[in-house]
């Protein structure tokens, strides 16, 4: 169903097309730096540079918008020298819209080294073990200073498993620093010219009543978009699932609507249906670099010897770089001895792939056959088994293990 196009508040918003059997539809906003169409994947660009490949690359994956991370960016290189380069855009030679995110994710897993009160959080670095406070006005004035076209507000990250009685209280400290980010958001000015634009982020973990207060008390404050945010942090998929059908209908039809860190290309398609408008995720650039391919018959492996002597391209209907010119076999062969080129190659093809996916999306929605589309989609491509209890430990260890050498690291350099 075609809709007309308007415009809603300070960010330019229209609902182009919705999709008749659920809550798919496509939407366009505007920034200083370009058009954004939705659904739409954002790749993560952890240290403003999406791992292995180059701005151009990116364009020519059709890569709408990217996400920067304003704890690592924060860190290293620091503000002064991006503020010097002209900013993140300028600094990193990519031209088009980026959204940064509020460095609260990351310095709620370093909990154990730091302390949270009331008004801020101090926290040590994981590099050097150096102090640092981080608030909700630090927050915005960070991502002021990088110049990220949406910026998001300083929240906190309840894990998983939460109580309830944790998980309200998390809840309300997080409504008043995402009001303490906005006032303080409204009296900043653009560092380099161009419009920043500010996302709620609604919180409550998995209960369903703490969601829609969050909602509401959010709705209220007329953020830019709204983001959904302490999802895909442990639980069960199926729960994570039900609780988006709960949230999103509540999400003002107006605004954009992010799922933060989601996800894997299923995941991806399910968002949509439930009124997913922007997602992000380190998946196929992690994954990449692992040896693992996304294609439209699910996942290749390229560490398993079945493809040691398999001459075929990854998707022989993907019209990527990599696929147009290179084997399953040169690939693993490159994997299997850990030359750059592999990781570059692999990455390409991911993003490319999860770019082509969501476009897939966007035309089939805007022809009136989403459920169709969708239907073919999952009759080819294999849903992956749920292991979020072996996951949930697996993240543990790897953060443990991340620690654990920053440790040996900074007592070595003493």
């Amino acid at each position: 169903m075609q809709n007309s196009i308007k415009t809603h508040g300070r960010m330019k918003f229209a609902v182009l097309a919705k999709d008749s059997g659920s809550l798919a539809r496509v939407c366009r906003f505007e920034t200083d730096h370009g058009t954004v169409e939705t659904p739409i994947f954002m790749p993560v660009g952890t240290h403003g540079v999406v791992k292995t490949l180059t701005p151009a690359e990116l364009d020519d994956c059709q890569v709408q918008i990217i996400l920067g991370n304003t704890y690592h960016l924060y860190l290293r290189p620091g503000l002064e020298i991006i503020e010097k380069g002209g900013g993140l855009h300028r600094f990193s030679s990519w031209n088009k819209p980026m959204l940064t995110d509020s460095g609260g994710f990351q310095v709620f897993s370093l909990a154990h080294l730091g302390k949270m009160t009331e008004d801020d959080i101090t926290f040590r670095s994981h590099i050097d073990g150096s102090q640092h406070t981080l608030s909700p006005e630090i927050s915005m004035e960070i991502q002021n200073s990088l110049g990220s076209d949406i910026m998001m507000a300083f929240d906190e990250c309840t894990p998983y498993p939460c109580d309830y009685e944790y998980a309200a209280k998390s809840l309300e400290r997080t409504h008043r620093w995402e009001l303490r980010s906005k006032e303080h958001f409204d009296k900043l000015k653009p560092h380099y010219g161009h419009q920043q634009f500010l996302f709620g982020i609604v919180q409550g973990s998995i209960y369903s009543d703490l969601r829609a207060k969050s909602v509401e008390v959010l709705t209220n404050l007329e953020f830019d978009g709204y983001a959904i945010g302490g999802l895909a942090v442990g639980e069960p998929k199926a729960k994570m699932f039900e609780l988006l059908s709960t949230i999103s209908p509540l999400l003002p039809e107006n605004k954009p609507h992010y799922l933060m860190g989601v996800g894997k290309p299923e995941d991806i398609i399910q968002g949509i249906e439930q009124g997913i408008d922007m997602f992000d995720c380190v998946l196929p650039t992690r994954n990449a670099r692992n040896g693992t391919l996304y294609t439209w018959n699910g996942r290749i492996v390229l560490k398993q010897a079945q493809y040691r002597m398999d001459f075929a391209p990854p998707d022989e209907s993907c019209n990527c770089y990599t696929c147009r010119n290179f084997s399953k076999a040169y690939l693993r062969h490159l994997y299997m001895n850990g030359e750059m080129t592999g990781l570059r190659l692999n990455t390409l093809h991911n993003i490319h792939f999860f770019l082509e996916v969501i476009s897939k999306a966007r035309e089939a929605i805007k022809a009136g056959g989403f459920s169709q589309w969708e239907k073919e989609f999952f009759k080819y491509y294999p849903v992956e088994d749920d292991h979020w209890e072996i996951n949930t430990v697996h993240r543990e260890e790897r953060r443990r293990k991340h620690l654990n050498e920053n440790d040996q690291s900074r007592q070595g350099g003493n």
